[in-house]
């Protein structure tokens, strides 16, 4: 029994040696380093027009991952400023069915007879999510021991929303990209039959001169960029520990809210869409930093 008491007394001797019970009266210092930030978004945009496109808005990345530098300063007393900045994307895609059918009543399918579509190029939508953020941030610090503390703060500045729709006719088939791209192709044996020669053969109008050839033009492709610039608010609370002199790690947990209003949604950044859709982006935030500094 005394064995294992002094085992125990000499434990906790040893680990409280490691540290400073009382924290130094004086803050100096800062820190710079790696900062990325995980939000758990409640709802992304325009989630029911994406749907009717045929894609499925909760394969974006769930957290959303935000790719960022953070650097904080001592400013006086117990309280310190600090500035972030980050970005981040997800983007979802699929390929569409297609068929194919003869228009002969009004615009648009309406019932008509309709064949399956086996090219090689399968129609392909694609929505990407971008975020960006800036901002600075005030905060109050809390020392427990010198080299570790809490602190309670907010990140205030501006962010970036885009979400853009690219849907293209280019979304090539493996088995088929080793085939001749303008004709059929066909292995003909030699007159002598000894062996057979790979022969391409072109599809033309006219073999007279001069030759008409065969002219197969892309579909184009069609992108359409949405954004919209907000006001960013998040709130959090952080634990700084002072792992080396000059090596330290600090993670935070917040909440984040910012809006686009109605109607200042853009497209391809120049052209205000009056109708669009009022959107907050909020969810939890979850940062991690390892930073250099004191």
């Amino acid at each position: 029994m005394k064995r294992a008491l002094t085992y125990i007394l000499l434990s906790l001797s040893t680990l409280f040696g490691q540290f400073d019970l009382y924290p130094v009266t004086d803050f100096f210092g800062g820190g710079i380093g790696y900062s990325p930030m995980y939000i758990s978004i409640d709802e992304f945009p325009a989630t029911d027009l994406l749907k009717n496109l045929g894609l499925d808005p909760t394969k974006f990345n769930t957290p959303f991952v935000v790719h960022g530098g953070e650097g904080f300063a001592h400013m006086t007393g117990k309280w310190r400023i600090g500035g972030y900045a980050g970005i981040g994307s997800s983007s979802i895609s699929t390929i569409t069915n297609v068929q194919l059918y003869v228009d002969l009543a009004e615009t648009g399918y309406n019932g008509e007879t309709a064949v399956d579509y086996d090219g090689n190029f399968d129609p392909t939508i694609e929505a990407k999510i971008t975020l960006s953020l800036g901002a600075g941030s005030i905060e109050y610090v809390m020392p427990i021991f010198q080299d570790l503390e809490i602190s309670a703060g907010a990140m205030m500045g501006l962010g970036r929303l885009n979400l853009s729709i690219d849907q293209y006719a280019a979304n090539p088939k493996w088995g088929e990209m080793f085939n001749f791209s303008y004709g059929s192709k066909a292995w003909d044996v030699n007159d002598d039959g000894t062996d057979s020669t790979l022969t391409y053969y072109y599809a033309v109008t006219d073999v007279g001169d001069p030759i008409s050839g065969f002219n197969a033009a892309n579909a184009p492709g069609v992108m359409s960029d949405l954004s919209g610039t907000f006001f960013n608010f998040q709130p959090y609370v952080a634990i700084k520990w002072q792992l080396l002199d000059r090596v330290g790690l600090r993670i935070s947990a917040g909440f984040n809210k910012g809006t686009i209003s109605q109607g200042r949604w853009k497209l391809n950044s120049r052209y205000l869409i009056g109708d669009s859709e009022e959107y907050s982006l909020q969810g939890v935030t979850f940062r991690t930093m390892l930073y250099l500094g004191l």
